[in-house]
């Protein structure tokens, strides 16, 4: 998808002279004779940059890039003027201009300047990606058989742009694959853009994946991109895809067959070109039999296929899997790095592990926590209890106070009643019970502070120098 320019000017010959040269560099060009104009223009489709002119008839380009700015923050404005001054640039800056160009114009200059622009743009959308799903590494760990096969298909399919449908058990890692996929494709400069299938309501399905135009339903405030229009010339991601209904189905099936989309409450065909990866948890051939999923759609997704090997059938994974979470988890919190006796690997390694990798990060993540030595040992490991069909369930053994509502709470109030308990042992010696529990000193009396305990000076603190 091209990006869009619209350059507002009275004058139809720099209006015609710059339409031809951005056109050249592969911009999409409007053009409008006032600021009248131009936001009449802006409210059907907000083009990306505005090349704005100061002095207008009606309207002047200053109270237009005001009312620009507070309509439409995300568009970028360069200002020009024949009659610029340092006061008039300054101004400009204040209200929110990207650049300042004097005429007469250097088109060398304004080409530099939009491409700039564009550049930023571009960056701050794959931030905004990034902070939506920040994930420290894309390397699937393990050297079991099934994992070499897994990493060795994916190297093949991965340059490619054909699209894949990942299948494998909860907590096994398709997002991780799936990621893994696009960092080695030749779209892994363009955007990452995951769609969760089953946590979007189906009367928001269109919103969601198409965007939709100012005033399109009730709340609809501004105009809204979709994962869609995000993902254009990257990867978009259908998690959980089995879990869409039979209406949202049909409607990634069309966009899938045409590559065209309306946004909600629009009237204009908008192209894209994006790479589809699916993943889901459930037997798609048993879906299709059950009348719950399209068969025209799963062949249209199921172009190759990967299987993501559950846990127990990896086990000799488990260790490295451990001392990774081990090591990440210590590095986030800023502790110091336990490791795990023998026994007790052999012990993690005999368990099924239902909830696959996602369960064992969990348990490990409560073990560095809870653990109050340096080394977690057998003993430490709380039961892995298993249910009447050999599994349990992830959280059956972790007794999570009642007043927690997410892991982060929960875990917090594990590391607030521990760390009491160890500084009652101790008698309130902060360098005594940071020794015992492997935490350093200054990390402790940080967390000692964010939890209001009360801990006396160490004995040595208290000495006379």
């Amino acid at each position: 998808m091209h990006k869009n320019i619209l350059i507002v000017d009275d004058e139809k010959s720099i209006c015609q002279s710059l339409e031809g040269i951005l056109a050249d560099e592969g911009y999409e060009v409007q053009t409008a004779p006032s600021a009248e104009e131009a936001l009449r223009m802006m409210e059907e489709e907000a083009p990306h940059l505005v090349l704005l002119d100061i002095w207008l008839p009606g309207m002047d380009g200053l109270e237009a890039l005001k009312i620009i700015k507070t309509e439409f923050p995300q568009v970028r404005v360069v200002m020009m003027s024949g009659h610029g001054t340092i006061e008039t640039a300054v101004k400009a800056t204040k209200l929110g201009a990207f650049d300042f160009i004097e005429k007469p114009l250097s088109l060398e200059k304004i080409i530099l300047v939009i491409n700039h622009a564009m550049d930023m743009m571009r960056l701050e959308e794959e931030n905004v990606l990034l902070k939506q799903k920040l994930t420290q590494s894309f390397e699937l760990t393990g050297k079991s058989p099934v994992i070499m096969e897994l990493k060795e298909q994916i190297s093949i399919v991965a340059p490619t742009n054909a699209w894949i449908l990942i299948m494998g058990e909860n907590g096994t890692g398709k997002e991780l694959v799936a990621r893994s996929i696009h960092r080695r494709s030749r779209r892994s400069q363009k955007p990452f853009v995951e769609v969760n299938c089953a946590a979007i309501p189906e009367e928001l399905i269109e919103s969601e994946l198409f965007g939709h135009e100012k005033g399109a339903f009730t709340g609809a405030t501004s105009k809204k991109r979709g994962k869609f229009d995000l993902a254009n010339e990257g990867t978009i991601f259908l998690d959980e895809v089995a879990d869409m209904s039979q209406k949202a189905q049909a409607k990634i099936l069309r966009i899938l067959q045409e590559k065209t989309f309306e946004r909600v409450g629009g009237n204009r065909l908008i192209s894209t070109d994006v790479r589809v990866l699916a993943a889901t948890n459930k037997d798609l051939e048993r879906e299709m039999e059950d009348g719950r999923f399209r068969q025209d759609l799963y062949y249209r997704l199921n172009v190759i296929p990967l299987h993501v090997p559950p846990l127990r059938d990896r086990r000799e994974d488990i260790p490295l899997l451990v001392a990774r979470f081990i090591h990440d988890f210590s590095l986030k919190e800023g502790e110091v790095e336990k490791t795990m006796s023998n026994e007790a690997l052999e012990k993690l390694m005999r368990h099924d592990w239902p909830g696959n990798v996602r369960e064992l990060k969990n348990i490990v993540e409560r073990l560095v926590i809870m653990t109050p030595g340096r080394i977690i040992d057998v003993a430490d490991i709380p039961p892995l209890q298993k249910t009447e069909n050999g599994h349990r369930p992830e959280t059956a053994d972790i007794p999570i106070p009642s007043d927690s509502d997410s892991l982060r709470e929960a875990r917090q109030d594990f590391e607030k009643q521990f760390i009491m308990k160890k500084l009652k042992e101790f008698e309130g010696n902060i360098s005594r019970t940071a020794e015992a529990i492997g935490l350093e000193r200054s990390n402790l009396h940080r967390k000692i502070k964010s939890y209001g305990l009360d801990a006396r000076p160490d004995d040595r603190e208290s000495q006379p120098s």
